[in-house]
């Protein structure tokens, strides 16, 4: 068996360990870096043996190791992550960040309410021009939406939140993107798919990229006509049982690491496609149909 081992090293200087990424492009190109350096921590854990080992560097100022009397570390975040509150989603880890590195504002199902936009716009308002990427990070089996999608398959559920309103308010904001989905898996493998033995757990991994990709678009088009026109926004799934990120975008076979939102209405029905036919949903779906016509769309598209 092999064993894992991440350790956060501070070298004894000033310095800052590694440069800010200099745009948006160049912070995407970090995060997915740190998210694959991640992921291949755990590859092969049960046939190898020894120890594999990522040394995270940090800096003395962004540890607070200052001289006494001195001030308090500035914020220099180069990118905001608006991710889920589930505690398996360790953000800092999967990115391979250390402190300072990332603002992060978790909340259930990632959904954004004023709360949520309140701390982003603070981010992109306050926090200078180190700034320059705002990250939707979605999750496997999420639990907030995976109560949304059990209210839609079940309406009479829903009366059991009636004197719950903060988890209803909840439920209501993902109700849109699992309405969305259920419609494109009709339209996609026909009335039947209700019956495939996967269709649930399908039906929560299409809301949960979905919503991802809504409320980064949101938010880009948030952003556009304010402050911090220049910092773009991506969106990506946090796989939790292969430690990877997933993100399913139309036209093109690359499905790891993080991707920009699609910009419009038909971009978003050309991501749903592309989305529900992905060879992840046929597999979950669990019909060999289905999985027959993910494969084959996923070739098609490639070519």
């Amino acid at each position: 068996m092999k064993f894992i081992e991440i350790t956060y090293r501070y070298a004894g200087d000033d310095l800052s360990p590694r440069e800010r990424p200099v745009d948006a492009e160049a912070s995407r190109r970090r995060m997915d870096d740190g998210s694959r350096t991640f992921a291949d921590l755990f590859a092969s854990l049960e046939s190898e043996t020894g120890t594999a080992q990522r040394v995270i560097p940090v800096s003395r100022r962004d540890l607070g190791l200052l001289p006494a009397g001195a001030a308090a570390p500035e914020q220099r975040p180069y990118a905001a992550v608006l991710g889920c509150s589930d505690a398996r989603v360790p953000i800092e880890l999967i990115f391979n960040e250390g402190p300072n590195d990332l603002f992060v504002v978790r909340v259930a199902g990632n959904t954004l309410g004023d709360d949520v936009r309140g701390s982003i716009n603070y981010a992109l308002e306050h926090l200078g021009d180190n700034l320059k990427l705002v990250v939707v990070l979605g999750h496997s089996e999420c639990g907030a939406v995976s109560a949304a999608v059990d209210v839609f398959l079940n309406p009479r559920g829903y009366l059991s939140l009636a004197s719950k309103h903060s988890i209803r308010t909840l439920v209501d904001r993902l109700q849109v993107v699992v309405h969305a989905s259920a419609k494109r898996m009709e339209a996609e493998f026909g009335a039947g798919v209700t019956r495939y033995p996967g269709y649930r757990e399908a039906l929560i991994e299409c809301s949960v990229v979905l919503n991802a990709a809504l409320t980064a678009h949101t938010l880009q088009t948030e952003i556009a006509t304010g402050a911090g026109a220049e910092v773009s926004t991506a969106y990506g799934v946090y796989l939790l049982t292969e430690h990877s990120i997933w993100a399913p975008r139309c036209g093109s076979d690359e499905l790891v690491g993080l991707a920009t939102p699609p910009a419009d209405t038909q971009a978003f029905i050309e991501f749903s496609n592309a989305l529900v036919r992905s060879q992840r949903i046929g597999r979950i779906l669990g019909s060999p149909a289905a999985a027959s016509a993910a494969t084959a769309a996923g070739a098609a598209d490639a070519g």
